[in-house]
């Protein structure tokens, strides 16, 4: 036992030795592979716009600053605006639909369609006004045709509503539709199976309930919607 440890500081000091040969005090030691894999990672999100030091940011403007430019998905290409988010960056709530429609790909801001002015109205009748809540999107770039959002996007863009509410910290999240719950949730269950339900993401509540475009297309679900923002209400301001 003696000996074979005496062979391991031997050949450890003969390459500290040659280290310092080549490189003088300063040892070079080899890069474990998450290293190696995280500065491939770094120029991969330079090579697409995103600055990568992004997942340091500490508000959200700093955040919203460096990721703008992402093209890391073909919507970026094709964008005419990054739909980031709005509201108040300290919201106790935060509502998170599926992604911009035509108005909001040109005016850059979430929900200002006809399903915003929907929104916009429900809050208001439960006692939520839109400036004091937080809005966004899973994607902050239009899909073509307003079609729904595909697996590798919300893969690329995912990352960044996790880090928006990281930096929110909200005491609950309102999904407006199926997609924000299943990435969050890691599920594929339907909305129908999920509303009703009070879920916890990392520590804050969660419910899921319908999107505003979806009510406009059906508005028998108009009085569902209502309910589940009032129950919002509740479990915000809950004793």
């Amino acid at each position: 036992m003696k000996e074979e440890i005496k062979k391991i500081l031997n050949e450890a000091k003969k390459y500290l030795q040659q280290q310092e040969s080549l490189f003088g005090d300063e040892v070079t030691l080899p890069k474990s592979e998450s290293e190696s894999e995280g500065k491939i990672q770094q120029v991969n999100e330079k090579e697409y716009g995103v600055d990568p030091t992004w997942v340091n940011s500490k508000t959200l403007d700093e955040l919203e600053s460096k990721i703008k430019n992402c093209v890391k998905c073909p919507l970026g290409k094709t964008r005419t605006n990054f739909v980031f988010g709005v509201g108040n960056p300290k919201s106790e709530i935060v509502f998170i639909g599926e992604a911009p429609g035509a108005e909001e790909d040109l005016q850059g801001e979430p929900f200002v369609g006809r399903a915003g002015q929907l929104l916009n109205h429900l809050l208001a009748s439960v006692g939520f006004r839109r400036d004091e809540v937080y809005i966004c999107n899973v994607l902050k770039c239009r899909p073509p045709g307003n079609r729904d959002p595909q697996p590798s996007e919300i893969e690329a863009c995912g990352p960044y509503l996790v880090k928006q509410l990281e930096i929110i910290k909200p005491k609950l999240i309102v999904s407006l539709g199926r997609f924000p719950a299943q990435m969050l949730l890691k599920t594929n269950a339907t909305l129908s199976s999920l509303r009703g339900q009070v879920y916890e993401w990392r520590g804050i509540k969660m419910i899921i309930t319908y999107h505003p475009a979806a009510v406009l297309r059906n508005q028998q679900w108009k009085r569902p919607l209502i309910e589940d923002l009032r129950k919002a209400r509740e479990i915000l301001y809950q004793k």
